[in-house]
């Protein structure tokens, strides 16, 4: 049942009562004499007359006693009080249909100034007044639209009446030369000023981001084709900073996007057209002090209010802000000297780890994404400096030794994301070792060479060593890949010694000589079965050490990549040296790897690491 048809019935239920009350209250006093108006008397419409003096009564009315009855509260109905939905036929109407006039008339007014152009009805200096009177009037006519409500379309009004102010400075200087140049930045920036600060007055970002369009529009409009590096990076400087400024008091920080496309733009447009060498200290002053603005403007901007900063936003302005200033500096300083360069990037680093320790003093829950890219940055850079300062393998070198201290200061700090990094540079540094180091070595082991593979094996130890203490699934993957990579190098870079030995050892063909002589390729064979032999004994030494090593420290891991490496040799003993190895080296090849097989196989027999179940320790000790 519905409960106001609940309510209803109840206050029903009540009047009733009270009207069976009133009844015997009547018939009550009736029946003892007395008369019942001067009792129930109604009320009866105001009379100018004074009311009847009463009549003293003989016996007083006695007081009936009433017990209170709960009148049950009925709450008012609550209808929603939708607005009226504008149909398609009141939206033309009202909104299309309003516009389109708009733009008619505009069109219309257009064409009419044009035909008076072209006929000379109107000159120069009328035409300019007629821009800068029309724009003026736009501006204040959208003022009435905002009023009303129309905010959007007030916006788009304003926009119009900005360009054309802008446009009519131009032609004023431009075309017909009727103000000088100093004149028409001054009006412009006045217009730029007066939306700014209209902007700020009715809280609409939107013309905010039409001044700043102005406001870096203001040097293309006026360029005269001169180099003024002073007077247009100082200009773009201020209006930089205004725009940071700006996002202090606003919520409006996407602004800072354009105004760095404004500054990067100009920027650009100057460097690529009047850029000279000897223009190096001025330009470089103004990249830096571009890169120092937006660099600071995440930490001091105004975030929305209930709203947490945007992550996204902050990367994408600190990202392209730290590597285009990287490059400014980079194009001007590497072809005056390298070595500065290298110090440059150093130092860019120092100032990223700076910003980084800042952000991470404010709260961690909206500022923790940008102080990691921060760090990502600083370490971006000194991997960058390295090949910049150092050439050939020392490159592999540099990658190698940073990978080692940011894993050391990764484990001091506990910080995962350094961790990581530091694996990512470990990564670089082996690629670039395995596949693009190109070493001259003359002695076997004590060579720049391998101490390089030395260097990787101890840092890939490291690696796993404070991967594992990390205690995460993906780090112990992370130390299983380390440990895979280290094995890995270790008879890559014993092999590639194996492979010099005995490349040193063959003897080179004579000049001129176009057939090896039968003593020369007799020699040069033996060469060959040896080192093929020193390959099979290198993979059972290693084996037999990894199979120590995983007994010794009860690793399966480690058990298991011995069993593989065993099977590996297995297979070229049995593939490729019962083939191609001379009968000594083949009797040698297949007594130590049975050695070693057989030795192995009494290990896991005597079963020291109990691997085996006790059911199968009995049935493998009766058979």
């Amino acid at each position: 049942m519905n409960p106001q048809e609940s309510d209803l019935q109840s206050l029903r239920a009540l009047v009733r009562d009270l009207a069976d009350r009133v009844e015997r209250l009547e018939r009550r006093i009736e029946a003892e004499g007395f008369a019942a108006e001067p009792v129930l008397r109604r009320e009866a419409q105001p009379s100018p007359s004074p009311p009847p003096t009463p009549q003293p009564v003989a016996h007083p009315l006695p007081v009936l006693p009433s017990p209170p009855v709960a009148i049950p509260s009925i709450p008012a109905p609550q209808f929603a009080v939708e607005p009226p939905e504008i149909g398609l036929e009141s939206r033309i109407g009202s909104h299309w249909l309003n516009r389109i006039g708009i733009l008619a008339v505009l069109v219309g007014v257009s064409y009419f100034l044009k035909f008076a152009f072209d006929n000379n009805w109107i000159g120069p200096a009328g035409r300019v007044s007629i821009g800068l009177l029309a724009g003026i009037a736009v501006i204040v006519w959208s003022e009435s639209f905002r009023t009303r409500g129309y905010n959007v379309f007030s916006y788009s009004l304003k926009a119009v009446g900005v360009g054309v102010l802008y446009l009519s400075l131009w032609a004023a200087f431009q075309m017909y030369g009727l103000i000088p140049s100093a004149v028409a930045f001054l009006a412009m920036v006045i217009v730029t000023g007066s939306t700014a600060t209209l902007a700020i007055k009715q809280d609409a970002a939107i013309l905010a981001a039409i001044a700043l369009t102005g406001g870096f529009a203001t040097p293309l409009l006026l360029s005269t084709g001169e180099n003024r590096e002073m007077q247009l990076f100082s200009y773009v400087a201020l209006l930089s900073a205004a725009s940071v400024a700006l996002v202090v008091f606003k919520p409006w920080r996407r602004l800072l996007i354009l105004s760095y496309a404004g500054t990067l733009v100009l920027y650009i447009a100057w460097y690529s057209e009047y850029y000279r060498r000897h223009e190096f200290a001025t330009t470089f002053a103004f990249a830096t002090i571009f890169f120092v603005i937006f660099a600071v403007a995440p930490l001091i901007a105004k975030a929305p209010e209930g709203k947490i900063s945007l992550p996204y936003l902050w990367g994408i302005l600190t990202f392209i802000n730290t590597g285009v200033y990287f490059l400014e500096a980079y194009a001007m300083i590497e072809e005056i000297d390298k070595l500065a360069m290298a110090w440059f990037a150093l130092a860019l680093a120092a100032v990223h780890i700076g910003l980084s320790r800042i952000i991470g003093r404010r709260e961690p829950a909206s500022s923790e994404a940008l102080r990691l890219l921060h760090l990502a940055l600083a370490v971006a850079l000194i991997t960058i400096a390295i090949p910049i300062r150092l050439d050939g393998y020392w490159i592999t070198v540099g990658w190698l030794v940073e990978a080692g201290v940011l894993l050391w200061v990764a484990d001091r700090i506990g910080s995962g994301f350094l961790h990581y990094l530091a694996a990512v540079a470990l990564a670089l540094g082996v690629v670039r070792l395995l596949a693009f180091d190109d070493f001259t070595v003359d002695t076997l082991l004590l060579n720049s060479r391998m101490a390089t593979y030395v260097l990787a094996m101890a840092v890939l130890a490291l690696l796993a060593w404070f991967s594992v203490e990390r205690e995460g699934e993906f780090d112990r993957q992370l130390a299983a890949c380390a440990v895979l990579a280290l094995n890995a190098l270790a008879l890559v870079g014993l092999g590639r010694e194996i492979g010099d030995y005995y490349g040193r050892q063959i003897p080179a063909a004579p000049r001129g000589v176009r057939s090896w002589s039968a003593a020369l390729a007799a020699g040069r064979h033996r060469l060959l079965i040896a080192e093929y032999f020193s390959y099979s004994a290198l993979f059972m030494a290693y084996g037999a050490l990894l199979m120590a090593i995983g007994f010794w420290r009860k690793s399966a891991f480690v058990r298991w990549q011995a069993l593989f490496l065993m099977a590996a040799t297995i297979v070229k003993v049995f593939l490729y040296d019962v083939s191609q190895l001379d009968r000594g080296y083949r009797i040698l090849s297949f007594m130590i790897l049975g050695v070693l097989l057989l030795a192995v196989s009494f290990v896991y027999q005597k079963d020291w690491l109990k691997l085996s179940t006790p059911q199968a320790r009995e049935g493998g000790g009766r058979s």
